[in-house]
This record gives structure tokens, C-alpha cells and sequence, in this order.
């Protein structure tokens, strides 16, 4: 996968882990955080891993940005930020996830509870796969068909 979008940057963190797999496939991963002090420590932190031209780190809001993408941008798109959220991106989530394309949801066994929002609206679009990941505190992956 080559379009990288991380919703939830923190301190660039997954945003390592995600660059790194951009450069052993030619991609590229934007990554959105609303608080500009932990956009920049990503980039410093990708800077000093030495990922930092394979990535973007904005500071905006994820239900902004979403808006402004074209249908189809992302072939895997990681959700790591307020899961409370995450049902209001689910149309635009839906609309610039690329055929073929991911989703990957963190922390979905742990905090399950605060994903049935998302859940329910996953669960009822048939052209989803969906797989449960009992790795850690969990992980969805969600794959257009």
C-alpha cells in the first residue's frame, strides 16, 4: 500500500512504524494531529529516524482534511485518535478509502465499548471485509472488496 493516511499522530510514533513500511513500498503517509506541538514532535522524531521525506505531518482536523481529499486518495487509511469520532469521518472515511483499500482501527479490543458507533456502521456495509486482530490491545482491519 502506497497512500498512507494516519488519522491521530501523536508523537509520531505509529507514524515510524507506517513510514517504514512506505519505504518498502515506494509510498508516502500524511499523517493529521489537531495539536500542532505533537505535529512537530513527529517531525522531529521522523527526522531522526531519517523517514522524515517519506511523510507529512499536518496539524489539522481529521473531519476537515477528510473533506478535502478526492474519492479514492488512500489505499490504507490507520485510525489512532478519539474514537468518538471516528463514526462522524465514516462517510468521508468510506469515500477516500481506494478500492481495494484499508482501514485499520487501534486499540479495538480494548476500547470496544467506545467503538460501536463505527462498528455498526462496519458491520452493515456489505462491501467490507472484516477482520479482528487479538494483537496487543487490538486491531480492526477493514478492506473494500
Amino acid at each position: 500500500m502506497k497512500r498512507i493516511l494516519e488519522i491521530g499522530t501523536s508523537n509520531g510514533y505509529s507514524t515510524l512504524w507506517l513510514a517504514d513500511a512506505a519505504q518498502a513500498t515506494g509510498g508516502h503517509v500524511e499523517s493529521l494531529d489537531i495539536d500542532p506541538r505533537r505535529s512537530e514532535q513527529a517531525t522531529e522524531n521522523l527526522a531522526r529516524a531519517g523517514l522524515e521525506h517519506l511523510t507529512t505531518c499536518r496539524t489539522a482536523s481529521a473531519a476537515q482534511a477528510l473533506t478535502e481529499y478526492p474519492d479514492g486518495a488512500w489505499d490504507l487509511i490507520f485510525l489512532d485518535a478519539e474514537r468518538s469520532e471516528y463514526a462522524g469521518y465514516w462517510s468521508n472515511l468510506r469515500r477516500v478509502m481506494a478500492r481495494g483499500g484499508a482501514i485499520a482501527v487501534d486499540n479495538a479490543i480494548s476500547h470496544a465499548p467506545d467503538l460501536t458507533p463505527l462498528n455498526h456502521l462496519l458491520d452493515h456495509d456489505a462491501r467490507l471485509t472484516t477482520v479482528r486482530v487479538p494483537i496487543g490491545d487490538g486491531q480492526i482491519g477493514r478492506a473494500h472488496v
